[in-house]
């Protein structure tokens, strides 16, 4: 089946409302770039077939070059598939000049109710071969503790 990147958290807000933070431009700004980033969303469409670019700068690029720039990730998201409030389904092209850097990776964002509660389990496939799989699943669960605090911080 080749790799596979997965991080979970339970998130203390009900399945509609992590939803809509996937699906939400300034929430998406606010919460998905990992520690040590900042993010800008560029374009904006979201509905299956649509997306958005998002550009991720390193606050410290000498610790961690981009990989599109100096300090820079670029990548482009398409919402493959949207099951609310269960799932959101993104491809991740990134832009890159070495080719173990960039690629399309499918991101799936299961969504479980439990109660006032969701446990939410990012799971990777088709990631590039240059991403190191300890730090790619370090920064997704990363974007997930930053999921939480956004969203505790807007309850």
């Amino acid at each position: 089946m080749g790799r596979v990147d997965r991080a979970s958290r339970v998130i203390e807000a009900p399945a509609e409302t992590v939803y809509r933070a996937l699906l939400d431009r300034e929430a998406l700004e606010a919460w998905l770039p990992p520690e040590g980033m900042r993010g800008r969303i560029e374009r904006w469409d979201p509905r299956p077939g649509g997306g958005f670019r998002m550009v991720l700068t390193y606050l410290d690029a000498a610790d961690s070059p981009g990989k599109t720039s100096e300090a820079t990730d670029v990548v482009d998201v398409g919402f493959a598939d949207l099951a609310p409030p269960e799932r959101v389904v993104q491809t991740a092209e990134f832009h890159a000049d070495d080719p173990a850097y960039a690629g399309t990776m499918t991101m799936t964002w299961d969504l479980a109710a439990a109660g006032d509660r969701t446990e939410v389990t990012v799971t990777a496939t088709g990631v590039p071969p240059g991403i190191d799989q300890a730090a790619h699943e370090e920064g997704i669960a990363s974007s997930l503790a930053n999921l939480a605090a956004y969203l505790g911080a807007a309850g």
